[in-house]
């Protein structure tokens, strides 16, 4: 069987996934998730004519020649609006936030005018509109605030807030189950036998997935019998993705693609043609009644992680109604690259994004075991299939590897 290219790979993933269902959760709840539908303002922002400074609200009329005296009739504060109106010769002490009082259209500051008891003296002319923030100013009732599809940030949740929101509309949190797979598996922090290693990936993993904007359900180690991944396969029940680690080559104990399809699944592709991370599938298979997409994971660390932002991130993009983070940037490569082979050459490198176009810097040693350049690496610059030798300053195309 041929190798897959990786764009038809990720084409083949991306076509099988549909935005998850829509649910409604509290401001406090609502940083990083994906909204389902766009936002519109409840309000006008300010909801009246409110005073931008602590001074006098006055008609502009009467203090356009100045000095002049007028005579004070009542105060405003936030909150506590005057309930009366400005007459001509009359002003109303009024303070920062505050609406501004009937009859009123400008605020002149405390620190221009002479305040004897309920006589005050203005030293400055004002013009309409001075020191006043005007209903609506911000925003109006009715306008849209934040598009569909967008990441709640901070300062999104402020605006809706700001815009009368208590809740907001977010696509459900994909849920990714995540199992590893491996006789030589124990996990991390128990004692190793000879033979042993710890199982780093499904950690790795998991941050991946909820850096992503999913939710990570580890479920723990399959060990190399199909009597325990068929065991291991039933516990991901209720997860919108299954992702196996390690087990998807052709070796004797490379039990998962046959687990996996004795449980209903059905496969799509395996083996792209990528490096690392040849031994890659997916499919899909229906438990309830509800499809359950299932991603084939390398064992190895690095070519997991790599294959996880590639393949992964982008599913999960997709399942929350998100553009799909994929795409490379321009830059140039700081040091030459040998000739590339047949499989898309996905390498390690630090960015430097003090030059323009930034400059790439691959890292000497791409040995697939060397977790610690993985760990250093702020991007992967992509290789195409065959690519001749490449000297510095080269143009490439480089994906960074934190979302």
């Amino acid at each position: 069987m041929a190798l897959l290219p990786v764009a038809e790979a990720l084409k083949h993933i991306l076509e099988a996934a549909n935005t998850l269902e829509t649910e409604d959760v509290g401001l406090r709840d609502a940083l990083g998730r994906t909204l389902a539908r766009a936002v519109e303002a409840r309000v006008d922002n300010p909801p009246f004519d409110a005073s931008a400074m602590d001074g006098y609200s006055v008609r502009a009329e009467d203090v356009a020649q100045v000095p002049v005296t007028l005579k004070l009739v009542g105060e405003a504060g936030a909150g506590q609006p005057f309930s009366g109106k400005v007459a001509k010769g009359e002003t109303v002490r009024i303070f920062t936030g505050a609406a501004l009082p009937d009859g009123a259209d400008a605020v002149v500051i405390q620190e221009k005018v002479t305040a004897d008891g309920t006589t005050i003296t203005f030293r400055e002319r004002a013009d309409r509109d001075d020191n006043v923030r005007p209903k609506g100013q911000d925003f109006t009732k009715g306008c849209s605030l934040l598009e569909k599809g967008r990441r709640l940030t901070a300062r999104d949740i402020l605006l809706a807030a700001a815009a009368g929101h208590g809740t907001l509309p977010v696509v459900r949190k994909p849920i990714v189950a995540l199992l590893s797979t491996g006789d030589e598996l124990v996990e991390p922090g128990t004692p190793l036998a000879r033979g042993q290693i710890w199982a780093s990936n499904s950690f790795g993993l998991a941050a991946v997935v909820e850096a992503a904007g999913g939710e990570a359900r580890l479920l723990g180690i399959a060990r190399d019998s199909l009597e325990s991944l068929s065991q291991a396969l039933d516990s991901a029940d209720g997860a919108d993705v299954l992702v196996t680690i390690g087990g998807a080559s052709v070796g004797d104990h490379d039990l998962v693609r046959p687990a996996l399809e004795k449980s209903g699944a059905k496969l799509d592709f395996y083996k792209i043609a990528m490096r690392p991370g040849k031994p890659l599938f997916f499919g899909a298979r229906s438990i309830g009644g509800t499809r359950q997409h299932c991603l084939g994971l390398p064992g190895n660390p690095v070519a997991s992680l790599i294959c996880s932002r590639v393949f992964l991130v982008p599913l999960i993009a997709r399942l929350l109604g998100r553009d799909v983070p994929l795409e490379a940037i321009d830059a140039v490569l700081g040091d030459q690259l040998p000739v590339n082979g047949p499989r898309e050459h996905y390498m390690r490198a630090r960015l430097d994004l003090s030059t323009s176009p930034p400059r790439a810097m691959p890292f000497k040693n791409q040995d697939s075991g060397l977790i610690t350049a993985l760990q250093r690496a702020d991007c992967l610059v992509v290789v195409p299939v065959d690519a001749p030798a490449q000297p510095a300053g080269t143009a490439v195309k480089v994906l960074k590897l934190d979302i």
